[in-house]
């Protein structure tokens, strides 16, 4: 009897395992079905539940994209999972869709880790709705007004510049790793805006910051946060995007402790930081008893954004000019001749503007 029972009760568990695969199945194909009547591009054919992640590289995911636009066109359906993308490929599409279509295109697509790292869309980045527009008109005036795309902002990059040639120099040519310290000169322009002050390079908490950005980044876009993004349900499975809900509720609390310190003091009339700002128009919006966007969550969101944005994104672009002209060395040496035709050689100060009039009219 126990071996029957033992059969029957295997029976049991596969006959239950088919059932849910099954209504897992009829989930995600009612799901896709509901976009069914939008007119998609073609692309290439899509699997049950899995879609195309049979055929997609998922540490190298543009190899595969590349190479499909070359058999349906620069815009075409990929399925990832049971959700269906539509891809641009090449200069000419994305530019048709972010700037001549561009408000057809203003909202980025939510997955289940931004909309938890956004808290249902607050902040700039993963914002949307109402709440996106707001901020973003509220963080655009707010950085102009600290000197955004000014000679003031200038000035403060220069300043930092100026430090981080000093470390260079420090290393007395031998071989280092300049990411952190790139990461941190780039950081402190935004931190002088968004917190009214910059960081030591070798402060721990402002290290800890940029670790964990860096960190959420790469934990971002890993193959099990996308599949998590795609079937939610095997999440239990998981571990990259708990680690990114971590590291996200972790990096947010610095912001708002920010946020709480400066609350009851500060002074509308001398502002002197992006959350000053939102402070002070926060005691507006609540004075008329039309706060809807102006809390903490916002807060806290919108400052990170920043930070996370106006740091990774920069520090990179110069690793890689580094790198680049280091393997090219005669490009190099024309983005030297460039800089000192249009600078000078002078540090800023005195003769900079008879280098630069020299400069423009040689151009």
């Amino acid at each position: 009897m126990s071996v029957i029972s033992l059969l029957l009760a295997h029976t049991a568990t596969v006959s239950l395992a088919l059932v849910l695969t099954g209504f897992i199945f009829l989930y995600f194909y009612s799901k896709s079905s509901k976009s069914s009547n939008y007119n998609f591009p073609p692309g290439p054919p899509a699997l049950p539940v899995i879609g195309n992640l049979n055929i997609l590289d998922l540490h190298w995911p543009y190899k595969t994209l590349s190479k499909l636009s070359e058999m349906y066109g620069n815009v075409f359906t990929f399925h990832m999972g049971p959700k269906k993308y539509l891809v641009l490929t090449g200069y000419e599409a994305v530019k048709e869709a972010l700037v001549t279509q561009a408000d057809d295109f203003l909202e980025r697509g939510q997955t289940h880790t931004t909309n938890t790292s956004s808290r249902g869309g607050n902040g700039v980045l993963f914002g949307k709705g109402e709440s996106w527009k707001v901020m973003r008109r509220f963080t655009l005036y707010t950085l102009r007004d600290f000197g955004m795309g000014k000679k003031t902002i200038e000035d403060r990059i220069i300043e930092e510049s100026q430090r981080l040639v000093e470390v260079f120099q420090s290393r007395k040519g031998k071989p280092f790793d300049p990411q952190i310290i790139i990461n941190s000169a780039v950081s402190n322009i935004i931190c002088s805006i968004v917190l009214g002050d910059r960081f030591d390079y070798g402060d721990a908490q402002f290290l800890n910051l940029q670790r964990t950005v860096n960190e959420n980044v790469s934990l971002s876009v890993s193959p099990k946060t996308q599949l998590y993004n795609m079937f939610p349900f095997l999440g239990f499975f998981l571990s990259d995007h708990k680690k990114v809900q971590t590291n996200g509720t972790m990096f947010q609390g610095y912001f708002r402790n920010a946020y709480k310190d400066r609350k009851d003091t500060v002074d509308s009339n001398d502002l002197r930081s992006f959350i000053d700002t939102f402070i002070s128009r926060q005691r507006e919006e609540e004075a008329r008893n039309s706060n809807k966007y102006f809390h903490e969550d916002n807060m806290a969101i919108t400052a990170g954004n920043l930070f996370a944005a106006g740091t990774e994104t920069t520090s990179t672009t110069l690793r890689w000019g580094l790198l680049l002209m280091m393997k090219y060395p005669h490009i190099q040496d024309k983005v030297q001749e460039e800089i000192e035709s249009v600078i000078g050689r002078e540090p800023p100060g005195r003769g900079q503007e008879e280098h630069a009039l020299h400069g423009r009219r040689a151009a």
